[in-house]
């Protein structure tokens, strides 16, 4: 006789329990299945924060789930960079970082948290920043060659403004002299707004720093821009030329990166890499981006990968070559 309906049913049911136990990663609902947080590790405001929250405003309406912005700044980026490199490896906690973090400070501070490229996943290189070499309108140069010719004129009345010994606007700026042979004195500042204020008002002569800094002073006459640091020239400001071009060899990019911890499931990268992509290919994006001085980019988590260890071994060395310390943290 055959069993009623609803005890075939229990036995079904109790059957799908049996396989989902047995298959863990089948009862799972599908990634994501709750909020994700976007960990930068810098204070608001700044060009990372403002390419995090666009990221977070477009992802979460692909992913279907809040994305949330999360500011944890301090120690040169370490502190909110060390959370995700300590966080599971599930796609929930994520890093929206800079070179500086994982490229330059293992080899500026002695005591790191992390390693800036076994300690993550790479998911995707986001843009380059424009990377400027501006002066104040009262230094006579209007070309690099010029500056050079004017430093060197000059010996000891030519400064320069960073945010601090090992940030990217020092390292720049050290590069630049052992490139070129000019000294100059070094005015640190607590960041980069103060570092642009006292350029404009004459304190400071020169001052490498992102164009997010630079441009609007740059377009109000307050500074003149003679150069990028990049390799090429910017299709953002392709009539500005490089300091390569006068100064063969010069070069120093400034990126962003997405980040996971170590330890993410490759198809999870890729879908991260592939929505990422996605936002960062819609024209509003790039144009956002772009007029902020940022050029947005298109790339794989191998790519990304390639552009991580080549530049770790390039600052390590550089950073070293030009005997920066900074104190630890």
């Amino acid at each position: 006789m055959q069993k009623p309906f609803s005890s075939r049913l229990s036995r079904f049911v109790a059957a799908l329990a049996v396989v989902a136990a047995l298959l863990p990663g089948a009862a799972r609902a599908a990634w994501p299945d709750r909020p994700i947080t976007l960990i930068v590790p810098w204070a608001p405001g700044g060009s990372t924060d403002i390419l995090a929250r666009v990221l977070s405003r477009y992802l979460s309406t692909s992913l279907g789930q809040s994305v949330v912005v999360e500011n944890r700044s301090g120690a040169a980026g370490n502190i909110g960079s060390a959370i995700v490199a300590r966080a599971k490896p599930d796609g929930y906690t994520l890093l929206i970082g800079s070179m500086s973090t994982h490229t330059m400070n293992q080899a500026l501070y002695k005591n790191m948290p992390f390693d800036g490229v076994k300690s993550f996943a790479p998911i995707a290189e986001l843009a380059l920043v424009t990377n400027t070499m501006v002066v104040n309108p009262s230094v006579p140069a209007n070309n690099v060659a010029e500056f050079i010719a004017y430093a060197k004129a000059h010996p000891g009345r030519v400064a320069f403004a960073s945010a601090g010994t090992g940030s990217t606007n020092y390292l720049s700026a050290a590069l630049f002299e052992q490139a070129t042979g000019v000294k100059m004195e070094h005015i640190p500042y607590r960041g980069g707004a103060p570092a642009v204020l006292d350029t404009v008002a004459g304190r400071t002569q020169l001052l490498f720093s992102a164009g997010t800094q630079t441009l609007a002073p740059v377009h109000a006459g307050k500074l003149r821009l003679i150069a990028v640091t990049e390799a090429k020239r910017s299709p953002l400001l392709p009539n500005v030329p490089t300091v390569g071009e006068t100064v063969p060899g010069y070069e120093l990019s400034v990126w962003y990166g997405a980040f996971g911890p170590a330890g993410m499931d490759p198809k999870l990268v890729d879908k991260l890499n592939k929505a990422i992509n996605a936002v960062l290919a819609k024209p509003e994006v790039v144009k956002q981006m772009g007029d902020i001085g940022v050029q947005v980019l298109q790339t794989t988590p191998q790519q990304f990968s390639r552009v991580l260890v080549h530049d770790e071994k390039k600052y390590d060395k550089l950073i070293r070559d030009l005997g920066v310390t900074v104190d630890d943290q």
